[in-house]
């Protein structure tokens, strides 16, 4: 999401007990009396304290569908628009103006360095460089890198004491690189920094081979940034292919839906950036480097996202460029990467200002950059609720009358963005939406089960704690999976 947005899956933000009591209809009541009546007894018994807690919650669970609705009826036709450049053609397309730059950062990625690395070899496009960033790696990356026989591949080896300080520090080291010898020297000297397209490929990634049909987006000069569709490509447990579901949900609404504003965000895994935008973010750190990713950010990719947005670039969604990359098989890595993005949502919340009074936006896309960056607060306090509401039930504080409506606004406040969302994503016939229901269902308990990293993130940045843990790799161990190469001493 590489890393995926820094947000808690969209349907774990919808749902909050209403733990109040049902008062039916008197007679000659109107239905709109009784939705009134309704209302306003909504939480008849709870503690006075909990009442605004609960309203402020409803509030926001309402501001996620309209949200959400908003988004689909975007995304809906960005999704139209797309088809139009199906049958493009790589001739056709314009590639060859650009020089594509590919950046690996490496630490500790012995595993899949030399499949990555060979998948962009066979990345078709006609102007590459390559540049994989060992980061002070102390397995065999370094060995494996050093067998690599292709002249594309730059290795940049970082030592400490810089090593090993972050991934915005290895993304920074590339762009200065970059610029003072790819641009500075040989082939490409000279080359114009707005027809060069930088992207960031972790080192699980598997960029798809036609990579260069996301050049259609750069031919608006306004495009900043572009980023693939993320997939896990070792969906083989329930685990994985919630991770898949949730990347698919994620990029199919709520990236596509922003396009039109041109606020998509960008992901670690997969993300196009042209070097003239990310020149245009470009700050110096605290001993006075210079690059474009902030130091110290633990979901760097959405940082700098935001940042060229209120910089004036345009950002966009590829729905027909993918990257496949590893999922987690085990909660513990699980929680720990995700707790990783969400307290960097956190981080984010520093740019809150200045997105929302950014004047090249539209009001309505600024509204929805408000709600996108307060979105691990919604999920924090309708969070609360629900726990509110397991406690008052569980002592008797609240006795609501379980009626069939009472049943189905819960299921709808929980299930339904979700179900929507999962859907939209994954498209068929009559035997696919019935499974695709089932996976739906999946995918809310999973992020039912991911939820309280956002407390635990919370936590974390109030105290200041901006450790990070890397996630490790799985061997590949399909056949199938392990790459050919032209990798020399890595096979």
């Amino acid at each position: 999401m590489g890393e995926a947005p820094a947000i808690v899956a969209p349907g774990a933000t919808t749902m909050t007990i209403l733990a109040g009591s049902e008062t039916a209809n008197a007679p000659g009541e109107t239905p709109v009396d009784g939705v009134a009546d309704f209302l306003l007894h909504l939480y008849d018994g709870l503690p006075a304290w909990a009442i605004p807690i609960y309203w402020v919650a409803l509030v926001l669970v309402l501001c996620s569908f309209l949200s959400l609705a908003v988004l689909l009826v975007h995304a809906t036709r960005q999704r139209r628009l797309a088809r139009r450049y199906r049958e493009v053609t790589r001739e056709q397309s314009g590639e060859e103006q650009y020089l594509w730059a590919f950046v690996v950062p490496a630490l500790n990625e012995e595993v899949t360095i030399a499949d990555a690395v060979q998948r962009l070899l066979e990345v078709q496009v006609t102007n590459k460089v390559i540049l994989v960033v060992d980061d002070g790696s102390d397995d065999r990356t370094g060995e494996i890198l050093a067998g690599i026989d292709a002249p594309e591949v730059t290795v940049l080896t970082r030592a400490a004491p810089h090593a090993r300080q972050g991934k915005s520090e290895a993304l920074d080291d590339a762009w200065r690189y970059l610029h003072r010898v790819v641009l500075g020297s040989g082939a490409y000297r000279g080359w114009d920094p707005s027809r060069v397209i930088v992207t960031i490929v972790d080192a699980d990634g598997r960029l798809d081979p036609e990579a260069w049909r996301v050049g259609r987006h750069f031919a608006d000069d306004r495009v900043g940034g572009v980023q693939a569709q993320v997939r896990i490509y070792n969906r083989r447990s329930p685990l994985t292919i919630a991770q898949d579901l949730e990347f698919a949900v994620f990029g199919s609404v709520y990236q596509l839906g922003r396009m039109g504003w041109g606020t998509a965000n960008m992901g670690g895994n997969g993300q196009f950036n042209r070097l003239s935008a990310l020149d245009s973010v470009a700050v110096a750190d605290a001993y006075g480097r210079v690059g474009p990713w902030r130091a110290a950010r633990l979901t760097e990719d959405q940082d700098i996202g935001l940042r060229m947005i209120r910089q004036g670039w345009r950002s966009a969604q590829a729905i027909d460029v993918s990257i496949d990359q590893q999922g987690l098989n085990a909660l513990r890595p699980l929680y720990r990467q995700r707790t990783r993005w969400a307290q960097g949502a956190w981080q984010v919340l520093d740019l809150l200002r200045s997105s929302i009074t950014n004047r090249r936006l539209g009001l309505v896309a600024r509204c929805d950059q408000l709600w996108y960056l307060l979105t691990p607060f919604v999920q924090a306090w309708v969070g609360a609720t629900v726990v509110l509401s397991v406690v008052f039930l569980t002592t008797g504080i609240a006795r609501p009358r379980w009626t069939v409506l009472m049943l189905v606004l819960f299921y709808a406040f929980s299930a339904a963005p979700g179900i929507v969302g999962v859907l939209f994503a994954r498209r068929g016939g009559v035997r696919a939406f019935v499974v695709n229901v089932l996976l739906a269902h999946l995918y809310l308990c999973y992020t039912w089960l991911i939820y309280p990293v956002v407390y635990r993130a919370m936590f974390r940045q109030l105290a200041g704690r901006g450790s990070w843990a890397k996630t490790k790799r799985e061997a590949i161990e399909d056949p199938a999976d392990r790459p050919p190469t032209r990798l020399g001493a890595a096979e």
